[in-house]
């Protein structure tokens, strides 16, 4: 999976979900919805997609992603708005849109095995064994 591709989809839902979520309900200015994604795309991608989803699966990576985009918004969105109605469902309308296209872009890397490691072995359980008993000819005592 090409990683512009990714880079594209992610900034497109978060600029939709910006844009639904503190411009249509509320008017927030258009450079605050373009910086709120750009942050949003560039740390999503980096932790939800790069680290978080091959280690710790798809479900808690979603979680981590409605986290993040929440924190983004009501963080940043403390300095930068000043209705506290806006950051309050601003945060909670786009963190749920975000989620719904993590969702088709987490599909989208799993399906391209992007998340796998090389080799078919799975970056998940860093614990790998063998356990056999030892097939000697001759007995010892």
């Amino acid at each position: 999976m090409n990683n512009v591709l990714v880079f594209i989809v992610k900034f497109v839902t978060c600029m939709i979900a910006y844009a639904v979520g503190l411009d249509l309900f509320f008017k927030a200015a258009w450079t605050d919805v373009v910086w709120f994604s750009v942050l949003t795309t560039i740390v999503s991608f980096i932790a939800g997609d790069m680290i978080l989803l091959s280690r710790i699966g798809n479900r808690n990576a979603l979680i981590a992603d409605f986290l993040l985009s929440y924190m983004v918004v009501w963080i940043f969105g403390s300095v930068l708005l000043h209705n506290y109605m806006q950051i309050a469902w601003g945060s909670i309308i786009s963190a749920i849109i975000i989620t719904a296209g993590e969702m088709i872009v987490h599909r989208m890397l799993y399906n391209s095995n992007y998340t796998h490691s090389k080799g078919g072995v799975s970056k998940r359980f860093a614990y790998g064994m063998e356990i056999s008993e030892e097939n000697d000819p001759i007995k010892r005592k």
